[in-house]
């Protein structure tokens, strides 16, 4: 029998416990008959000063990950979701292939959308290879999201990491900021603006920002939501949220 309101879909969606910007973001863009339904990742140090320190932090989300998807299993969604995106575009290609392994062996085979997977076919419909990329990462995490793109075919121009220094201090940056990031990573070389980072409160903004500058920016939860949507058989078009959801 299908759930009373997630008669379509229900979403797992496995988010850290340190993020308070994707849960309503995944809500903004709810379509009639999905539901979401977060398990939460432990955090228990969101201490992100540094790249070691930012490398501890993945290890707290691998070693609690099995956890956040038992939990939401519980609840028998029909396909996974995570809602954090620097595990996802970490080690790669390769890295997101075994990331999307490790889900599907947790959940009997379930299919799963990621951030970096999300991001892959993005560019692929808009037919873009040149990039500005922000992120709220370190170094290391800059040269994780740059190394995924790079392996799937798209220059990445220039990044801009905000070197966030928690994990919950990602959420406080503001459009301010986001706004002059975008101009920093943009030019006459660059054919789209992508954000890492679900944690990073860029969805509206994306939307304003692609008729100022004239060009597709990809906020990472519209991406993510996407391709989650788009797996499922469901074509809602949504307003916005950027170009993405409203016209592919």
């Amino acid at each position: 029998m299908p759930d009373a309101l997630g008669w379509r879909a229900k979403f797992g969606v496995l988010a850290p416990s340190t993020n308070t910007i994707v849960e309503p973001d995944f809500y903004h863009m709810s379509v009639p008959g999905v539901t979401s339904h977060f398990s939460r990742i432990h955090i228990r140090n969101q201490d992100l000063g540094s790249d070691a320190a930012f490398e501890a932090l993945l290890e707290q989300v691998r070693e609690e990950i099995r956890f956040a998807v038992e939990r939401v299993m519980t609840a028998e969604p029909d396909y996974m979701v995570m809602g954090m995106s620097s595990e996802t575009f970490w080690g790669g290609m390769e890295g997101n292939r075994q990331f999307v392994k490790q889900i599907k062996e947790l959940t009997g085979n379930m299919g799963v959308a990621t951030g970096a997977e999300a991001c892959e076919r993005v560019l692929q419909n808009f037919g873009i290879k040149r990039i500005g990329v922000v992120t709220p990462y370190q170094p290391v995490g800059d040269h994780n999201v740059e190394l995924f793109f790079n392996e799937i075919g798209a220059d990445v121009v220039r990044i801009k990491g905000l070197r966030c220094p928690t994990a919950v201090s990602i959420a406080h940056v503001d459009e301010a900021t986001l706004r002059q990031a975008l101009l920093d990573v943009d030019g006459d070389d660059v054919d789209a603006l992508v954000q890492a980072g679900t944690n990073l409160s860029m969805l509206r903004l994306a939307d304003e920002a692609e008729r100022w500058l004239g060009k597709p920016v990809i906020a990472i939860n519209a991406a993510i939501w996407w391709m989650a949507l788009r797996d499922n058989g469901i074509d809602d078009k949504i307003d916005g949220c950027g170009r993405l959801l409203h016209e592919f």
